[in-house]
């Protein structure tokens, strides 16, 4: 692909990666260029965009990582409980 063009997939990606402020200018830039003659990722970004804001106006909290793998240990010793019997 030349400089500037992404497909589609890369696309996608891009625009993960800018709801999450996690892309860089050159990536907008490119995702920009892509959207201006590609309808469909567009659209998919707007709807993006949308589902993004809902879920941070939802207030939703997320479990950091320490508390996953405390969860993840607690579950796995449960189960090796059940497993035994």
């Amino acid at each position: 692909m030349g400089l500037f063009n992404v497909n589609c997939n890369e696309a996608g990606h891009i625009c993960d990666k800018s709801q999450y402020s996690e892309a860089g200018l050159w990536e907008i830039i490119k995702l920009k260029i892509h959207h201006s003659y590609c309808k469909i990722c567009r659209e998919h970004s707007k709807r993006n965009s949308v589902l993004t804001k809902l879920l941070r106006s939802a207030g939703i909290e997320i479990l950091d990582e320490k508390s996953k793998a405390k969860m993840e240990e607690d579950f796995q010793k449960e189960l090796a409980k059940h497993q035994e019997q």
